[in-house]
């Protein structure tokens, strides 16, 4: 399942800062490739976050054996933290479901994200990010990010 993501990826990102909020937009290019003999995926994301200035991300994903789930682990220069977290598959192998772990900046605690990993058909995928919101504790869509394969 991992290796079909091998390869570069140009994408359109939207992020919500907040819940009922205009999101912002920007592009971005995704790398991936494999390590250790193609045990792992290397994912190097970057573009512009509008208002911040560049952005850069490298995640780290595997399956495991033992455990029977994907693992991964997440990095930009936007957060100082890891975040780290298992994936599960659906029976049809088209959506990949995360659920990270991460200090949020906000609540100075850990907090979850969920991930949703679907693909749309040969060379097309869709990341969703979801938060809590720190104010009324509910979960909302943070970032959409749809992916075509160079």
């Amino acid at each position: 399942h991992l290796a079909k993501a091998i390869g570069t990826w140009s994408g359109k990102n939207k992020m919500w800062m907040a819940p009922n909020t205009e999101p912002m937009e920007t592009q971005c290019t995704a790398t991936v490739s494999t390590l250790m003999d193609g045990k792992y995926l290397k994912c190097e994301m970057t573009g512009d976050m509008p208002g911040m200035g560049p952005f850069n991300g490298l995640g780290i994903t595997a399956f495991d054996n033992v455990s029977q789930k994907f693992q991964g682990s997440w990095i930009d220069n936007m957060s100082t933290g890891i975040m780290y977290g298992t994936g599960e598959l659906s029976p049809d192998g088209k959506t990949l479901t995360w659920n990270y772990t991460v200090n949020c900046p906000i609540l100075k605690k850990p907090v979850t994200m969920r991930e949703v990993d679907t693909a749309l058909g040969p060379g097309k995928k869709k990341i969703e990010m979801f938060s809590t919101d720190p104010k009324s504790g509910k979960e909302f869509k943070m970032m959409a990010v749809e992916l075509t394969k160079k």
